[in-house]
């Protein structure tokens, strides 16, 4: 097949761990990667955000990136982008139309946008004949962030009912997880036209055995964890208030002795001039955990794996989160997960089995499992063992490249004319 991936903010070939680079990306990358590997012909449309990028460019995994010109071409913060995606539609429609995919799968809803005004109406009957189907992938909903986010939500105005025209306008939407497809039903869209595909993690580089980042010697009196050093607790991610690091460093008050390490935000050289940083750090120092508090900053993708084994545990406690990579990677990695009962985070973390599931924004409940937690050696054994298994099974990419392509070839096989017999 010929198949072509919108992703209007979220690069494959960006670095990971900016304000708007993240899960999404690292998804239409392995995505993408892995449809070429099944010998599709495969090519990401992303925004030109520097006029060096070239036009197209050929990656080692071998799919190609078209960088289209959308606004100008530098950074913008992606809820500024709504107003350029009628010049990245045009830019498709003229792509498409000497060389139309047979499918298009669009990421995020402006990538939607974009998709189905160059493409024509995806669903079959909804307009002319021979129109591209496009598969949608939100990893978002506005009506998910509005409900969390309230006044401080700095989507479009239009977010919300312009999410609702796309599920009556394309072929499909493939949705992460199964309380993304409860918010579609809101939306409009009905059961046929909605499958589950989750998001996949690297289980070739994350592995439980591999490097190690440095861990912190134990304090004279405090507790050692069982690799000799101070109890490790690792968040991972972009430093947004959503993701919960507040909460995770005032969980840090209720076990003592043991260290918080944040991995992600700013580039290592420029931690402790981040507003988000100070802030935290403000916290930790009104609760008298400062010392314990230790900031990284951004980390390159291929050390992220010894990070997360230096932990004891991985915590993933946003306040909403449409699905979340960090707890695949960390089960990938052996290690025990607590999580919020959020969004994408209540169908990968298996509570009681491969980490604890917790209520999101509630920092004294937190603490409690986590000290529990610590002080339990063979439970996070088992947690870890059973998160590799986990991992494997249900959610290497191999496997979510499968089921991804199984979706398309039903939706290419539903529009094909029927044949009626004379």
């Amino acid at each position: 097949m010929r198949i072509d991936l919108v992703s209007e903010h979220a690069s494959p070939l960006a670095a990971i761990g900016g304000v708007d680079a993240g899960g999404q990306n690292v998804h239409v990358a392995a995505l993408a990667a892995g449809l070429a590997r099944r010998g599709h012909e495969v090519t990401v449309h992303t925004r030109r955000e520097d006029p060096d990028q070239p036009d197209r460019v050929t990656t080692a995994d071998g799919y190609d990136v078209a960088h289209v010109t959308a606004g100008p071409a530098r950074v913008l913060q992606k809820d500024a982008l709504l107003r350029h995606m009628p010049e990245f539609a045009a830019v498709l429609r003229r792509t498409w139309a000497a060389a139309p995919p047979d499918l298009v799968h669009a990421h995020f809803w402006m990538s939607g946008l974009a998709a189905v005004a160059a493409g024509g109406a995806g669903r079959a009957g909804a307009g002319r004949a021979g129109t591209i189907p496009i598969v949608q992938t939100f990893h978002a909903l506005g009506s998910v962030k509005r409900r969390h986010q309230g006044v401080a939500d700095t989507s479009p105005a239009q977010r919300i009912e312009l999410e609702r025209a796309l599920c009556r306008t394309v072929t499909h939407v493939v949705a992460t997880c199964s309380d993304e497809v409860f918010e579609l039903r809101r939306l409009g869209l009905t059961s046929d036209r909605v499958s589950v595909v989750p998001c996949g993690v690297d289980t070739v580089l994350f592995t439980p055995r591999g490097p190690v980042a440095p861990r912190t010697p134990s304090s004279p009196h405090g507790p050692v964890a069982p690799h000799g050093g101070r109890p490790r607790l690792l968040v991972l991610g972009r430093l947004v208030e959503r993701k919960g690091q507040e909460d995770a460093v005032r969980a840090l008050a209720a076990v003592p002795g043991a260290e918080l390490v944040v991995v992600g935000g700013p580039p290592a050289g420029q931690v402790d001039d981040d507003p988000e940083v100070r802030r935290l750090r403000a916290v930790a120092a009104s609760l008298g955990v400062a010392d314990r508090l230790v900031f990284t900053g951004a980390v390159a993708r291929a050390d992220v794996p010894a990070w997360i084994r230096s932990a004891d545990v991985v915590l993933a406690v946003p306040w909403y989160e449409p699905f979340g990579i960090t707890p695949l990677e960390a089960m990938a990695c052996g290690r025990p997960v607590v999580a919020t009962a959020v969004g994408g985070l209540q169908d990968s973390v298996a509570d009681g089995v491969t980490g604890d599931l917790v209520p999101p924004r509630d920092p004294a409940r937190l603490g409690g499992v986590l000290a529990a937690l610590l002080a339990d050696d063979a439970r996070r054994a088992a947690y870890g063992a059973a998160g590799v298994r986990r991992a494997h099974d249900r959610y290497r990419w191999a496997r979510v490249v499968a089921d991804t392509e199984s979706v398309y070839r039903q939706v290419l096989a539903s529009r094909r004319p029927v044949e009626v017999a004379r």
